[in-house]
């Protein structure tokens, strides 16, 4: 059975889209990875569908957001890199004139929200007092999005990039001054918000047969990692790093040495998260819409803590670029674990045609539509994923790599040397310690020629400059 045969024209699903910024495949409970609480996350997975091959093609906030938007690779939306005062003068932000899945929804009558970090726009130094104001190095991050930049979404509760987790504010109206400063922890506000938007438009689904989407953007697990709570830490009350890191490849030392400061920290903003995603579901459950809703909880990007020595993200190492990815669409999605490779940029066309609105999916889109590998019907499933690390001063620099269900490449360039490649086999060494690729070069020679048709297929400038 299709959507369309469940729901006719008239009565398409509505969303619910949840995504975490630096929230790690591997702190999911389901995962039996990270020994952590998440018990509604676990729930949802077990209703649903796990994709255990969710990968960040460029893991870094603003960059996966674009993508999630735009459909679009990175060279392709412009955004390569995260939107501040420093990459602003290379036009590094969300073009006000793409045509986003957002944009789409709303042309197809959905009614939108958005709720918690935009990070998509660039700041504007002239309204500082307004803002988070320049930090420490004097680089700006937050940011005013105008309405004529809501790229669709009717309601708007957010802003641009403020790391205060415990007195965040955000902007609702149409004026920079109207802000709106909260005392309290953004994730638990957040769904506050959630719960408000969800009980109103469940009401009006149902009386006007009007569907809303509604994305949810919480910034913690993200740093700073001690602003979470006490009432979440005291699930782990008693627990020290060497409790809570337990994977093999976890060095404390060097970089990776603030893991053993944080990691407790982190943690338990993940079941906090956990907590509040528990009151949306029993919202949807209690407005009797949870049948008819597409729920979904990923991230923008994983989170090293402490593995391979290594802190936050933009790395190929798994802890970085994957992802989780639940969904569940009672009736329509079945529930177990897919390998399925999904990209960032699958994902608005993949949910333009879940959503019965397939024809509005702009031209433009480079990613491709799984919604069969959800839904049951024909799909061409990907054997491969681009890892991206590149930014708006050098488009072309950089480095890339590529994610099969078995193997890593990275390839790091030097100029005016060869290309230096790292090879990661996982069903032989799960947490990536031995880089195999002087070893195994005929891995490395095809992996490369599938990351270049890649590369081509995506208009990556970095292609050119490999030639030899």
């Amino acid at each position: 059975m299709t959507a369309a045969d469940r729901t006719g024209p008239a009565r398409r699903p509505n969303l619910l889209f949840v995504f975490a910024d630096q929230f790690r495949q591997q702190a999911l409970g389901c995962m039996n990875a990270d020994p952590v609480i998440t018990p509604n996350l676990d729930r949802l997975a077990a209703e649903g569908c796990v994709l255990t091959h969710a990968v960040s093609n460029r893991p870094v906030c603003s960059p996966h957001r674009a993508m999630l938007f735009t459909g679009q690779y990175p060279h392709a939306n412009g955004v390569l890199t995260n939107c501040n005062s420093d990459t602003v003068g290379a036009g590094n932000y969300l073009r006000q004139d793409a045509h986003c899945l957002s944009d789409a929804l709303a042309g197809a009558g959905y009614d939108l929200g958005y709720i918690g970090k935009w990070h998509l726009d660039p700041p504007d130094a002239a309204h500082n007092e307004w803002t988070e104001g320049p930090r420490g190095n004097g680089r700006i991050w937050d940011s005013f999005t105008p309405p004529e930049r809501r790229h669709g979404f009717g309601f708007w509760h957010a802003y641009g990039c403020c790391d205060n987790h415990l007195r965040p504010h955000y902007w609702e109206g149409e004026r920079l001054e109207d802000r709106i400063d909260v005392d309290g922890w953004s994730v638990r506000h957040e769904a506050d918000v959630a719960v408000d938007f969800l009980t109103e438009r469940a009401r009006a689904c149902r009386d006007e047969d009007q569907p809303f989407a509604l994305f949810v953007a919480h910034n913690p697990p993200h740093t700073p990692f001690e602003m979470v709570p006490e009432e979440y830490l005291e699930a782990y009350r008693g627990l020290g790093c060497r409790d809570v890191l337990n994977r093999p490849n976890v060095d404390l030392g060097g970089e990776g040495a603030p893991a053993g400061e944080h990691a407790v920290h982190y943690f338990a903003a993940v079941t906090g998260i956990d907590a509040q995603l528990g009151r949306l579901l029993a919202c949807l459950d209690r407005e009797g819409v949870a049948d008819d809703t597409i729920v979904i909880f990923t991230a923008d990007h994983g989170e090293m803590m402490g593995s391979q020595g290594l802190m936050h993200k933009s790395y190929w190492w798994d802890e970085s670029l994957l992802v989780p990815f639940l969904i569940r669409w009672p009736g329509q999605v079945g529930a177990g674990r897919d390998d399925l490779l999904l990209s960032v940029p699958d994902l608005a066309p993949t949910l333009l045609h879940m959503m019965g609105c397939g024809e509005a999916t702009p031209g433009e889109m480079a990613g491709r539509d799984l919604s069969g590998a959800f839904l049951g019907g024909p799909v061409e499933r990907p054997s491969s994923a681009l890892y991206l690390e590149v930014g708006p001063q050098a488009p072309g620099g950089g480095k890339r790599g590529l994610r099969t269900h078995r193997h890593t490449l990275g390839v790091v360039r030097h100029s005016g040397r060869p290309d230096q490649y790292r090879l990661y086999d996982s069903d032989t060494d799960p947490f990536q310690l031995r880089d195999v690729a002087a070893s195994e070069p005929e891995v490395v020679a095809e992996l490369r020629e599938e990351m270049e048709a890649w590369l081509e297929r995506t208009g990556d400038p970095w292609l050119p400059a490999t030639a030899s």
